[in-house]
C-alpha cells in the first residue's frame, strides 16, 4: 500500500507539472511560477493528494545542490577572482546591513534580542534556486544583472556557515567568539581538503572511468562527485550547495566538463522543479484565516525593505541604476536557507513555535513573488529606457568565451582541421569521446574536451547554439549521421560540414541535414590523380580545370542519386 501511495505521489507531481508549467510559460509567467502553482494544487491545501511535504522538500533540496554545481562548473576560477569585489564587497554589505535592519524591525515588534538577530539575518538571505533559475531561463546569467545577483547569492551561501554556528551557540549559551572562530577554522579546512582533492584526484578519476567507455558509470561518477562533496560539507556544518559549487569550480577547467554538465542537467532540472513544487505545497493557507493581514503586511514590508537596501548598495558599488533596480527586485525575497536556519533555531529553543509557524508562509510567499518581481523589473526597465528590456545575453551564461567552430571528432582529420584553425587565429572547440585522444590532444596544446558530440545536451554545454559552424569528422557512420540530424534539428541555422567515407555515407549525411558532405575516398582519388597528371607533364591550369570539373560532376551525380534514392556510385 505504501509503494502504491508513493506511485500516486509521483504521478500527481508529474501530472501537475506537465499541465501547469507549459501553461504558465505560454502565458509568459515562466516555469517557476508554474511549478509553484502545481505544488499548491497537489499539496495539502489544494487537492490534498500529497501531505508528506517535509519528506519531498528534503529530497528536492538536491535540486539546489545540482544547480550550484552547474553554476560552479561554468564559472572559471579566474573569472570568480575578477568578480571578487562584487562577491565580498556587495555581497557582504547586503547580508550585514539587511540583517541588522531586519533584526531592528524584529526588536521593534517585541521579539527577544537573540531571536531577533536570527530572524533578521535569516530573512536577509535570498533564494539561490529562484534567482538563478529565472536568470538562466531568460539568458541573463552573463549580464550585469546576472553577475551582480550571482555575486550576492554566492556570498549568502558562504554566510550560512557562521549563521548556523550562531544559532547553535545561542541555543547552548556558549562563547560566541570562540564558537564562530572554531566554525570558520573548520570551514576553511574542509574547503581546502575539497579543493585539493578536486584538483589532484577528480580529473584522473574521470579519466579512468571514461576509459571504460561505459556512459552509465561516467554519469554515476559525476553524480557521486556532486553528492559526495555536498555530503562532506554538510558533515562539517556547511551548506551542501556550497560544497557542490566548489566541486563544479574544480571541474571548470577540466576537459570533461561538457560531458559532466550534460549528464547532470536532467537531474538538476527534475529536482529543481520538485523543489519549487515543494515550496508551493508548504504554504499553510490555514494561517490566513487568523493572521492573513499580518502575513500580507510582513511579505510586502520584507520585499520593500530588502529591495530598497540592495538597490542603494548596488548604486554605491557602481552598478547602473537599471541593473541595480532589476537586481534588487529579483533578490527581494527570502530563501530556502531560511527554512533550514529557522528550523534549527526552533530545535535549539532560540525561536518559539508560534513565530516559526508565522515565518514559514512569509518566506514561501516571498519566494512565490520572485517571477512577478523579475517581470516587474523588466517592465520598469522598458519604461525607464523607453525601449524593449535588454537581457544583455552573453554567449554562454557566465563563461562568455565561446568557439567560432566546433570540431566533432578529434582523430587525424580533426587534428589537422584544428591546426588550420589555430594557424588562422580562429577559436575552436574539439569534442571527442575517446579519452586517450583527448588526453593526447590537450598534451599537444589543442582545445579538445571529452564528450559524445552526437548528444544534444553535450552540444548545448559546448556552446553549439553560438558556434558559427560545426565540422563533423566522426569516423563511425551512425554516430556521424546522428550528430548531423541532432544538430540540424536543434540548431537549424548553423552550417554543418561533414566528412563521409564514400558517396553513400555522404548521401546519408546530406539527407540528415549536412550543409556539405565531403567524401574522403573522392579527395584521395583527386589528390592521387593530380599527382599522376603532374608527373605526366599536364599543365597546372589544365590539371586544375580537370579536377574542378571532376568534383562538380561527382557531387552533381551524388545529388541526383540522393533525390532518386539509388544505391552507391
Amino acid at each position: 500500500m505504501q509503494e502504491t501511495n508513493y506511485l500516486i505521489d509521483v504521478l500527481a507531481l508529474l501530472g501537475a507539472a506537465v499541465v501547469a508549467v507549459p501553461l504558465f510559460q505560454r502565458l509568459g509567467l515562466g516555469s517557476v511560477l508554474g511549478y509553484l502553482v502545481a505544488g499548491v494544487l497537489v499539496g495539502p491545501w489544494g487537492l490534498g493528494i500529497i501531505d508528506q511535504v517535509d519528506e519531498i522538500r528534503h529530497l528536492a533540496e538536491f535540486g539546489v545542490v545540482f544547480l550550484l554545481f552547474i553554476i560552479g562548473i561554468e564559472l572559471k576560477p579566474a573569472r570568480l577572482w575578477i568578480m571578487r569585489r562584487l562577491v565580498f564587497g556587495l555581497g557582504s554589505a547586503q547580508v550585514v546591513l539587511t540583517g541588522l535592519v531586519l533584526a531592528g524591525f524584529a526588536l521593534w515588534f517585541g521579539i527577544p534580542g537573540q531571536t531577533a538577530v536570527v530572524v533578521g539575518f535569516g530573512l536577509a538571505l535570498s533564494s539561490t534556486a529562484f534567482g538563478l533559475q529565472i536568470l538562466s531561463e531568460r539568458g541573463q546569467l552573463g549580464s550585469v544583472t546576472g553577475r551582480t545577483s550571482f555575486s550576492v547569492l554566492l556570498l549568502q551561501d558562504l554566510a550560512i556557515v557562521p549563521l548556523l554556528a550562531l544559532v547553535s551557540l545561542l541555543g547552548q549559551d556558549a562563547s560566541l567568539v570562540e564558537g564562530v572562530e572554531y566554525a570558520v577554522l573548520e570551514a576553511v579546512l574542509i574547503i581546502v581538503v575539497v579543493v585539493l582533492a578536486g584538483r589532484f584526484l577528480l580529473t584522473p578519476l574521470l579519466q579512468l572511468v571514461a576509459g571504460s567507455r561505459t556512459a552509465e558509470v561516467f554519469t554515476a561518477t559525476a553524480i557521486l562527485t556532486v553528492l559526495g562533496t555536498a555530503w562532506l560539507m554538510s558533515v562539517a556544518g556547511l551548506s551542501m550547495a556550497l560544497g557542490a559549487f566548489l566541486a563544479g569550480l574544480m571541474l571548470a577547467d577540466s576537459h570533461y566538463r561538457h560531458q559532466v554538465v550534460a549528464d547532470i542537467q536532467p537531474f538538476r532540472g527534475l529536482l529543481l522543479g520538485l523543489f519549487f513544487m515543494s515550496v508551493g505545497m508548504s504554504i499553510d493557507f490555514g494561517l490566513f484565516r487568523d493572521q492573513g493581514l499580518l502575513i500580507a503586511a510582513l511579505v510586502a514590508g520584507l520585499l520593500l525593505v530588502k529591495a530598497v537596501l540592495l538597490w542603494g548598495l548596488c548604486r554605491v558599488m557602481g552598478v547602473g541604476a537599471v541593473e541595480a533596480m532589476r537586481t534588487s527586485l529579483l533578490l527581494s525575497q527570502s530563501g530556502e536557507f531560511g527554512f533550514v536556519l529557522f528550523g534549527l533555531a526552533l530545535v535549539n529553543g532560540v525561536m518559539v513555535p508560534e513565530l516559526f509557524q508565522l515565518l514559514m508562509p512569509v518566506i514561501a510567499l516571498t519566494m512565490v513573488t520572485t517571477p512577478l518581481m523579475a517581470n516587474l523589473g523588466e517592465r520598469l526597465e522598458r519604461y525607464m529606457n523607453h525601449k524593449p528590456a535588454s537581457h544583455e545575453i552573453s554567449m554562454a551564461g557566465i563563461d562568455v568565451e565561446q568557439p567560432c567552430v566546433i570540431v566533432a571528432g578529434f582523430g587525424r582529420v580533426g587534428r589537422r582541421i584544428a591546426r588550420l584553425l589555430d594557424a588562422a587565429g580562429i577559436p575552436y572547440l574539439g569534442m571527442e569521446s575517446n579519452p586517450d585522444r583527448v588526453t593526447q590532444g590537450r598534451a599537444d596544446g589543442f582545445s579538445v574536451f571529452y564528450g559524445d558530440a552526437s548528444r544534444v545536451d553535450v552540444l548545448q554545454a559546448a556552446g553549439a547554439g553560438q558556434a558559427r559552424v560545426l565540422v563533423s569528422t566522426l569516423d563511425k557512420t551512425l554516430p556521424a549521421v546522428r550528430l548531423v540530424s541532432v544538430m540540424r534539428q536543434h540548431y537549424p541555422d548553423t552550417p554543418i560540414y561533414a566528412r563521409g567515407h564514400d558517396s553513400s555515407h555522404c548521401r546519408e549525411l546530406s539527407k540528415a541535414g549536412a550543409t556539405l558532405a565531403i567524401s574522403e575516398t573522392l579527395e584521395a582519388s583527386v589528390q592521387l590523380g593530380a599527382a599522376v597528371l603532374e608527373v605526366s607533364e599536364v599543365p597546372a591550369a589544365t590539371t586544375g580545370d580537370l579536377l574542378e570539373n571532376f568534383r562538380r560532376e561527382y557531387y552533381e551525380k551524388l545529388d541526383e542519386k540522393q533525390h532518386a534514392g539509388e544505391q552507391d556510385l
